[in-house]
């Protein structure tokens, strides 16, 4: 188990994310050994030096790997927010860390979701709460558009407007035949998504309109792409 890389990855990650108290709280509520010192001079961050200091330490202890790690589990999830927890999986996955999470769980970090999906959609699929997971990506989606377009328009009206070929978002210059289907299929598959999504999901009970397992995944993978695009678009108001 690579736990050095550990250390220095997820204190980097975490290192703006949580405070030196949330820290040291953490780790004195799940090991019951003294922190030592490992002099690391690339680390200039208090915050990263003590999550490195701290999962060195307990590297050193004399447990077996799996004691070792659900231990390490429990001080990370303690000092991680909701959408770093796929990031910090990810670093003990190629760690050689044994993560011992359902299958379920897999299924959703192996997507490799955007953050925002991450932060806002992760407790509710742990819960089962496949509908209003999808529910809250859609909402996502809707707003990062409304607030990087600055429109006062909403749903399916704010997508056909601001992703249209004359619209003020951009992912392509719109100039050759290629260009311009590329920008028209965002503008009709983030519309499609407001009208066959959200506004189902808004307007009918989670009973009557159920969503299933597999569908919520291959939905948050749908809308955690059109989120991408998002973030490549340049926004550009014409004269």
């Amino acid at each position: 188990m690579n736990y050095r890389m550990i250390a220095i990855q997820v204190g980097d990650l975490l290192k703006y994310d949580t405070s030196k108290n949330d820290i040291e709280r953490a780790a004195n509520s799940v090991f019951n050994f003294q922190r030592e010192d490992f002099p690391k001079e690339a680390i200039t961050s208090e915050r990263a030096k003590l999550i490195h200091d701290w999962i060195l330490t307990l590297a050193k202890q004399k447990m077996n790997n799996d004691g070792r790690n659900r231990l390490l589990r429990k001080f990370l999830y303690l000092i991680t927010p909701e959408d770093k927890v796929a990031e910090v999986e990810k670093i003990l996955r190629e760690a050689g860390v044994n993560l011992h999470i359902d299958d379920a769980l897999n299924e959703f970090y192996s997507r490799n979701y955007h953050y925002l999906i991450c932060k806002h959609c992760l407790q509710l699929y742990k819960q089962k709460n496949y509908f209003h997971a999808v529910f809250e990506a859609a909402k996502v989606y809707n707003k990062m558009v409304k607030e990087k377009t600055q429109s006062d328009k909403d749903g399916y009206e704010l997508m056909m407007d601001v992703w249209a070929l004359k619209g003020v978002l951009k992912v392509t210059p719109c100039e050759t035949d290629t260009d311009k289907n590329v920008q028209e299929g965002l503008k009709f598959l983030s519309a499609g998504l407001m009208r066959a999504i959200r506004n189902p999901t808004a307007h009918e009970p989670a009973l009557d309109w159920p969503i299933s397992k597999d569908d919520c995944l291959d939905l948050l993978s749908f809308i955690s792409f059109l989120l991408r695009q998002l973030d490549k678009a340049v926004y550009y108001k014409g004269n």
